[in-house]
């Protein structure tokens, strides 16, 4: 039997990238799971903390103070379709948004990089979730460069420092998006290359998962190391006391979903969530309104 407060007894040091510190690959371990044996044991904590992230949701909703912005980035087959699903599933959907970003469009190329994921964001009161996001700017388009080309960018803006001038500007976007209460939430879900090629091989051998293969994906292995030397840099520059970036271990994906449902329920009970408050005008009105109702004729 897992202890209830198991989680609560795991360093989050383990899986958030310091701030201002040099970072490593071999300091997170793809395969972690702090100790479970089993997604039965994960499955039961995951349950209780869907509940408990439930109740936060409805009081987050009806407060309309704060907004919870859940970016997920990762290798392909690492599990991120499948962590929003099983970790939102207890969720009022009418207060949560998935946006997936896929490649831009005409009109995406006609404004900044930073423009569709603006239009994308979450409410007061909602939790939106980006699946993929403004960081395929400073990853996908850093490994494929001729994707720069495509951006019309005057040629000032393409000079060597651009990796680095795109980071600070992602800080700075971040930085204001949390002055203005839609706080951020970053994942990457950290799977082996090996487990990689495990699950396209599934994808390919069962029909059911056919659809979600493509040859490109199999091509793009040619560039892990080009991925994993991108996704260094954007943990070492991008992760912020405002907007961290937590990795977790993904190779197992019942312990993905479990830490990541974690994390989310940490953030908001770190908050001062609460029912409004109403006036003393609002509860005399709610008397008056149960006299009616209770009073009226069968």
């Amino acid at each position: 039997m897992i202890p209830q407060d198991f989680l609560d007894q795991i360093n989050p040091k383990r899986y958030i990238v310091p701030i201002g510190e040099k970072f490593h690959w071999r300091d997170y371990d793809p395969a972690d799971t702090a100790g479970l044996k089993s997604k039965v044991e994960a499955r039961e904590l995951l349950e209780a903390g869907i509940k408990k992230l439930a109740a936060y949701q409805d009081i987050l909703y009806a407060q309309n103070i704060y907004a919870l912005l859940i970016i997920f980035q990762a290798m392909d087959a690492a599990g991120k379709d499948s962590t929003i699903k099983h970790v939102m599933s207890g969720l009022n959907p009418q207060g949560c948004s998935v946006y997936s970003f896929k490649a831009p469009s005409a009109e995406d190329l006609d404004h900044d990089y930073l423009w569709r994921a603006n239009r994308a964001l979450p409410e007061r009161g909602c939790i939106g979730i980006f699946n993929r996001s403004y960081y395929e700017e400073v990853l996908v388009v850093r490994v494929h460069p001729d994707l720069l080309n495509r951006q019309q960018l005057p040629p000032e803006a393409k000079g060597k420092h651009i990796w680095r001038d795109r980071f600070k500007d992602i800080n700075c976007y971040e930085r204001y998006l949390s002055r203005n209460g839609i706080l951020i939430l970053k994942f990457f879900l950290n799977i082996s290359k090996d487990e990689q090629k495990k699950r396209f091989l599934e994808r390919i051998n069962r029909p059911e998962k056919n659809w979600k293969f493509s040859l490109d994906d199999a091509r793009d292995r040619s560039h892990w190391q080009d991925y994993q030397d991108a996704y260094a840099d954007v943990f070492r520059y991008t992760s912020t006391a405002w907007a961290p970036w937590h990795i977790i271990p993904a190779n197992h994906k019942w312990f993905a979903r479990l830490m990541v449902a974690h994390f989310i329920y940490q953030k908001m009970a770190s908050l001062d969530l609460h029912y409004p408050v109403i006036s003393e005008a609002h509860k005399q009105q709610l008397q008056e309104a149960k006299a009616m109702l209770e009073n009226e004729p069968d």
